[in-house]
């Protein structure tokens, strides 16, 4: 259940019943879901199209995310109307998308289908130009940053696992080799967390993008990394190569690429499907730790799996592979939240729902 104080969300409704200009009957909110930042989302009575969003000023900027939907639905992104927004008080009504989870529809007979629907949404965003005003750049300092989140949450405050000298080293080896390959590929709009759980199916057959407010501008496979490789559902790794061959050759024909060879182009979603999977391990510790949100904790296995089987591919990783197993993975093996990870994702595609 969502938890704001009580006054905050009476100011809410009031203030939603006033951009509505409705009768004076009192709204009644109801919380749904919410995602892992500080927003909350609520639906009502009258009208049925609209959220009410609680996105505190302190921690949300409300400003970015009315500039960042109306500019990404200029380019053919599916992202909700915002009706009416008070800054100040971080208050919003946006459209309401309904609860078609692209994530809830997955299985082996529609994934196919679905991915070629949201392929071309992934086209779509990443040909929107340029905006250096309104998209910050995804450069070497923030890459760096978002992974020194693994080992300030994840190794150390989550496992308890103190690192040493030897191995801050080697994890700088490690994440500069991810930073460089990130900065070397084709720089396009990066959603930032482009996968099953934000992707809304609407029943004009067109698809809903939400949780886009942290986009930025980098690595052209990111966001194709994120929903391959989604950290809610796994594929078979034959298939998610095939997946991946297919949108190179979408990305060539629209003109975002050119003709870069196959095995570079897995490089680098490999690659770039690392340095995210790695920061993930420490963003969802961090949403547990620090944050009150646990349920994050039933998905690091997953990460876990993505993680080593990337890495073990490629010789370049093998030092952090071997430490990763010999020092993170026993720990891991004894919290509560761990299952095998050699497993994990197994049960969450073929029509089970993850």
């Amino acid at each position: 259940m969502l938890n704001i104080p009580i006054e905050r969300e009476q100011k809410l409704a009031h203030w939603v019943t006033t951009q509505l200009s409705s009768s004076t009957t009192a709204i009644t909110l109801t919380p749904i879901a919410s995602d892992a930042g500080f927003r909350r989302y609520f639906r009502f009575d009258t009208p049925s199209q609209w959220l009410a969003v609680d996105a505190p000023p302190q921690t949300e900027d409300s400003r970015q995310f009315v500039a960042l939907a109306r500019y990404l639905n200029q380019y053919g992104v599916g992202t909700p109307e915002v009706l009416a927004v008070d800054e100040a008080q971080g208050f919003l009504l946006v459209e309401d998308f309904g609860d078609e989870l692209l994530h809830g529809k997955l299985n082996a007979n529609t994934v196919d289908s679905l991915y070629g629907q949201v392929f071309n949404t992934l086209i779509n965003l990443q040909r929107c130009p340029d905006n250096d005003t309104l998209i910050p750049r995804y450069d070497q300092n923030l890459l760096h940053r978002e992974l020194l989140i693994f080992s300030e949450w994840f190794a150390e405050k989550l496992l308890a696992y103190s690192l040493n000298p030897h191995d801050d080293m080697m994890l700088a080896q490690i994440f500069s080799a991810l930073e460089t390959s990130a900065l070397e590929q084709p720089q396009t709009l990066v959603h930032r967390d482009f996968h099953s759980r934000n992707l809304i199916l609407q029943p004009n057959n067109g698809l809903g993008v939400i949780d886009f407010q942290g986009a930025l501008w980098g690595a052209c496979t990111y966001d194709l990394a994120s929903l391959l490789r989604d950290c809610y559902v796994r594929w078979p790794a034959p298939q998610v190569k095939n997946w991946a061959l297919a949108y190179r050759q979408q990305a060539i024909a629209t003109g975002l690429l050119t003709d870069v060879s196959e095995t570079e182009f897995l490089r680098w979603l490999d690659w770039m499907g690392l340095q995210r999977h790695i920061k993930v391990l420490g963003i969802f510790a961090r949403l547990h730790l620090r944050d009150s949100k646990p349920h994050y904790l039933h998905d690091l296995p997953l990460v876990i799996r993505y993680t080593l089987e990337v890495a073990e591919q490629y010789p370049q990783f093998n030092a952090f592979t071997s430490w990763f197993k010999a020092n993170l993975l026993p720990l891991a093996e004894q919290q509560p939240w761990y299952s095998d990870y050699n497993l994990a994702g197994e049960n969450s595609r073929a029509g089970e729902n993850a």
